[in-house]
């Protein structure tokens, strides 16, 4: 994989919020799976529990990527302000979603779960709030 991958360009970013993941390297030691190649300034392990709702809200500027360890969610996006109803989509373990920038997205968790969220911007406290607006979305 060449630079390419590590800018910003929203033309090289997923066009749906399912994301398909190169294939394993498996060898007799194991497996390596590549999640990203990107740029980003935030890698965060997150755990849920089942039944909980989180995101309802939207970035202004940020973007990122979920990946899903254990569990199962049901995600959902629409564009922001948009009035039609959210596209849901089931994501299990060892898929992973994108959201960019002024999607507004959330996330209910049928299970525990435990997950990755990869992000461009940082997601100190301060920086984080100054970036979100949240939205009732479900």
């Amino acid at each position: 994989m060449g630079g390419e991958h590590f800018h910003d360009d929203p033309a090289t970013w997923p066009k749906e919020p399912l994301v398909t993941l190169e294939p394993a390297h498996v060898d007799d030691r194991g497996s390596i799976q590549p999640l990203l190649e990107r740029l980003m300034r935030s890698a965060q392990l997150i755990t849920s529990k089942k039944g909980a709702v989180r995101a309802n809200h939207y970035h202004k500027t940020d973007w990122h990527y979920c990946y899903l360890i254990t569990g199962s969610m049901e995600y959902y996006e629409r564009p922001v302000d948009a009035k039609t109803p959210p596209k849901k989509f089931l994501v299990k373990a060892g898929q992973m979603v994108f959201t960019p920038p002024l999607a507004e997205h959330a996330m209910k968790f049928l299970e525990d779960s435990t997950w990755l969220t990869l992000s461009r911007n940082p997601r100190d406290q301060e920086a984080y709030e100054k970036d979100v607006v949240r939205v009732r979305l479900i």
